[in-house]
């Protein structure tokens, strides 16, 4: 057995043969391939049980999230549960990523966690040997990327550009009229 990172995690997908037979197996090396620009391949042939869990770190390049105005800072976390049914293979689980940010309201460079606590997809197998879970990965996790990102979007912390809204002025009856005049003047000719 290789020495795991997450020793105190029994389904850590570097702990083979770990967990107890009560458990769901932990997916063997051989079953999942990782590449090193975060591609997550599942071998269908070797997920023998029908079902397992994967516990893994994966490279963030393949999310391309300079597109989108964020830098990762840190490896995707995987924590997905894999089975087999009609057909089709199933991904349940948690994805988490901490990524570095810029405030839109004062510019200030901020670190935070993306997480998907409700990641799921199905496959279709169609005759393959392998199914390929990157695509899935990379979009659930730009969904969950912010638009507008705010440094106090957690609520601990205050984002220093606090703007006050100019206070808006009554409207008086006047104003109010002046409009309506206008439209007035469009009677239908009869």
């Amino acid at each position: 057995m290789r020495s795991c990172r997450r020793p105190s995690q029994p389904h850590c997908a570097e702990n083979i043969g770990a967990s107890s037979a009560a458990e769901k197996p932990v997916l063997r090396s051989r079953a999942v391939s990782w590449f090193p620009e975060g591609a997550v391949k599942i071998h269908l042939r070797q997920l023998t049980h029908g079902n397992a869990h994967l516990e893994h770190d994966l490279d963030p390049a393949f999310l391309e999230l300079e597109t989108a105005g964020a830098k990762a800072a840190g490896p995707v976390h995987c924590s997905l549960d894999i089975g087999l049914s009609d057909g089709g293979l199933f991904a349940t689980g948690r994805l988490s990523l901490p990524v570095k940010m810029e405030c839109v309201a004062c510019l200030r460079t901020f670190e935070t966690v993306l997480t998907v606590p409700d990641f799921a997809t199905q496959e279709e197998l169609e005759g393959r040997e392998s199914v390929d879970l990157t695509p899935s990965i990379r979009e659930d996790i730009l969904l969950i990327l912010p638009s507008h990102p705010r440094c106090d979007a957690d609520g601990r912390t205050k984002c220093p550009a606090t703007f006050q809204s100019a206070p808006a002025a009554p409207l008086t009856e006047e104003v109010d009229r002046s409009t309506w005049d206008a439209l007035d003047q469009l009677k239908p000719k009869k």
